[in-house]
């Protein structure tokens, strides 16, 4: 993660009182209230030209305006690979790695039960060709706490056109091994790891959209300064991450509990984001009266915990669209900054817009330029411009 921003003051954001208003931004939007049942089978048929995401009703939120264009459900009409032949045994890892391998569109046909398949391995996307993975609301990939599920690894940065999108699906126990360990240097130097970012999913010069999908019970790297991504991590994206319908439930990493990312814009839209954690410590500065150690060009002091749920950073790629989103019961590390959402332009070039969610119940550490009552608990923000409208920021 960029370095940079350590030198730079970092404005919390945070309301104790019920909601704040300040200036419209409109990049958001809501969905018709299909069932989820009706939206998977449109998905599935295609009948539906335009699907719209499901309306999930555990989420107590809702967007307002209309959602652009990108958070529509992919059309799987004409699927490039159909994994199993209509039973839960047909639907193999093996099955699963040859379609993910070819890219393109893939959907399932593993009998009318939901079905969770064991991944063993890594599953690298292909980084030259879209590729669509539809679940149909009944796949779960199952990483067993010992691989990471997804990898997107393009070796360029911010070029990439392609994209993947996740839809109706199901990830679970994904988990990165870190290898990459911080010389060791006295305390309050960083420690921890410079790797293992994205438990879930990793992605390097991506784009990745998801919709009406779950992320629980990912994780990676625990403890290092520049590393997070409990479900998933994003590194220079040219188009960003757009996340819609969804849940990020106990997903945990050093820094951005369920997502993190380095210049690569976030749009969230109508999802839930609870019980995540950022399990690093100390947040991340550049301070030579206290560590002399140089690693990574800086005189890295903490070792992460910034943004429980949400982590993101970079210059003038890090914006931030928060639209019917709940972001409920997260935590921060130990003298770490933002329980709920993290983020901080280099450049002081990004924005952040929060409109009609509820940010509420996070747990944070603190930022000792800010002063005032449980600041950084709710959101750590350094931007150019920041909204908040119909929306519940408290501790």
């Amino acid at each position: 993660m960029a370095k940079n921003h350590r030198r730079i003051g970092i404005v919390i954001l945070q309301a104790v009182a019920a909601s704040i208003l300040i200036l419209v931004f409109q990049n958001c939007g809501s969905s018709p209230n299909l069932s989820e049942e009706q939206t998977a089978n449109q998905a599935s048929s295609g009948t539906n030209p335009n699907p719209t995401p499901v309306v999930d009703p555990s989420i107590p939120t809702r967007c307002t305006s209309a959602l652009p264009a990108s958070t529509q459900l992919a059309v799987v009409t004409n699927p490039t690979t159909v994994v199993g032949n209509g039973t839960a045994a047909s639907c193999t890892f093996a099955a699963l790695k040859a379609a993910v391998t070819a890219g393109g569109v893939i959907t399932f046909k593993c009998g009318a039960s939901p079905v969770t398949i064991p991944i063993t391995a890594t599953l690298s996307l292909p980084t030259a060709v879209n590729t669509v993975i539809d679940g149909g609301g009944l796949v779960t990939l199952d990483g067993q706490s010992s691989v990471q599920i997804l990898r997107f690894d393009h070796n360029n940065f911010m070029v990439n056109t392609v994209r993947v999108t996740l839809q109706n699906l199901t990830v679970i126990n994904g988990k990165t091994t870190p290898v990459q360990t911080i010389p060791t240097a006295p305390l309050p130097c960083s420690q921890g790891y410079d790797d293992g970012e994205g438990g879930a999913l990793y992605m390097r010069d991506g784009n990745l959209t998801i919709i009406n999908s779950t992320f629980s019970n990912n994780q990676a790297a625990q403890l290092g300064p520049d590393t997070g991504g409990g479900a998933i991590y994003v590194l220079g994206s040219k188009s960003g991450v757009v996340i819609v319908n969804s849940k990020f439930m106990n997903n945990k990493a050093s820094n951005g509990g369920a997502v993190a990312g380095l210049f690569a814009q976030f749009e969230i839209y109508n999802s839930l984001f609870q019980n995540n954690a950022a399990t690093g410590n100390g947040a991340n500065y550049d301070d030579a009266t206290k560590c002399s150690v140089i690693h990574n060009n800086q005189h890295e002091v903490g070792s992460g915990g910034n943004g429980g749920a949400i982590y993101q950073d970079g210059g003038q790629s890090t914006n931030v669209i928060l639209c019917g989103d709940y972001i409920v019961n997260n935590k921060a590390g130990v003298n770490a900054n933002a329980g709920g959402v993290f983020m901080t332009s280099n450049d002081f070039t990004g924005s952040i817009s929060v409109q009609d969610s509820i940010v509420t119940g996070n747990t944070g550490g603190y930022w000792t330029q800010a002063t005032g009552p449980n600041l950084g608990t709710a959101f750590g923000v350094n931007a150019k411009t920041s909204s908040v409208v119909n929306s519940t920021l408290q501790k």
